[in-house]
């Protein structure tokens, strides 16, 4: 059957480098006979300074009734100083379909890339998996005394044992599922005993589990500096909302920046959705110099997620090309524009 993707193509240079993204899946789609379907909505910005809609009601339901993944570019415009737009449509999402994975790879494709002196591609490659729907980011808390010298603010991190559980429990599943030998959970317990304890029983739970993978433990101030000093050692990651976001990138840093780095939003078995992390940067939007590579490397996660491995690895192989032969544009230390890039790619494909 024919699956159907969501096409949102954002704000800023997300417009821009979804626009090349989708033109390399739809070479694909021709040139392999892939049976998807893309659908696209003009929700952004400029939708909501038009019309004062940013997640349409009932648009949660739609996406669990008629797709299978959804594609995002970056949502931000200085317009909107508050972002209200990009909260509701992105973290809309992200909490209303329970999307509690979030897969960051880290993967050097080219050493040159690397800020790492001596580093090579086998160095670095590893995932990191945030939990993604709880955390220090759910938005409980409140203000006390606002504006005045004796405000008080108030962040809850919120940590249950259910959502621990399920995203120790994928990231096991995970290592297992691509022979992967090494997992790694990070958390602050010796400074947050209660939440982050929670994190430490469960894993203790979970790890019995999976004998036959090493499990170990880093506080994530000792997680931060080893990556730094010796990436090799990891091949899965997992550990909270806050420092996933963190630590995710830290590791795209080391693979050649967020201009290369592709991530998921997972809900394993249902629809999830899938973006580039890099920002919207207004002022180079529509001026051909975004760099297209993230979005293309996030188009091959999703073909991936939908069962086409094949294709997947395809487009890994022909980026790794692109850097390799200088196809870049000037964050990378090309000369190529956003769709110059994009074209070699799908000729090369």
């Amino acid at each position: 059957m024919t699956k159907r993707i969501a096409l949102i193509p954002g704000d800023g240079i997300g417009i821009d480098v979804t626009a090349e993204a989708t033109k390399v899946l739809n070479t694909l789609i021709a040139s392999r006979g892939l049976p998807l379907k893309l659908l696209a909505f003009d929700w952004g910005a400029e939708k909501y300074l038009r019309e004062g809609i940013t997640l349409p009601e009932g648009a949660l339901d739609m996406f669990r009734r008629e797709f299978d993944a959804i594609f995002i570019g970056a949502l931000g415009d200085p317009r909107i100083p508050s972002n209200q737009h990009a909260v509701d449509i992105l973290l809309g999402i992200r909490f209303g379909l329970d999307l509690y994975v979030n897969q960051r790879p880290v993967e050097l494709l080219d050493a040159k890339l690397c800020p790492l002196k001596d580093r090579t591609e086998k160095d670095i490659n590893f995932v990191v998996f945030r939990e993604n729907t709880e955390g220090a980011y759910v938005g409980m808390g409140g203000n006390f005394k606002r504006g005045t010298p004796d405000e008080i603010a108030v962040q809850e991190d919120i940590n249950t044992r259910k959502g621990v559980e399920r995203i120790l429990v994928y990231a096991f599943e995970y290592a297992r599922r691509h022979g992967l030998t090494k997992v790694c959970m990070s958390d602050k317990s010796n400074a947050l005993p209660h939440g982050h304890g929670l994190w430490q029983r469960t894993f203790a739970k979970v790890r019995e589990r999976y004998l036959e993978i090493e499990s170990r433990h880093l506080y994530v101030d000792a997680l931060a500096m080893q990556i730094v000093k010796n990436p090799g050692q990891f091949q899965v990651i997992v550990t909270c909302n806050m420092f996933g976001d963190i630590i995710s990138d830290l590791g795209a840093q080391l693979q050649g920046g967020l201009g290369v780095a592709p991530s998921a939003n997972l809900n394993p078995g249902r629809v999830s959705m899938f973006e580039p992390v890099h920002g919207s940067a207004p002022k180079y939007a529509g001026k051909n110099v975004a760099n297209p590579l993230a979005a293309i490397l996030t188009v091959g996660i999703m073909l991936e997620e939908l069962g086409f491995p094949e294709e997947s690895a395809r487009i890994e192989k022909v980026v790794a090309e692109a850097i390799h032969e200088g196809i870049t544009t000037p964050d990378l230390g090309g000369s190529l524009g956003t769709r110059e890039v994009a074209e070699w790619i799908c000729a090369r494909l």
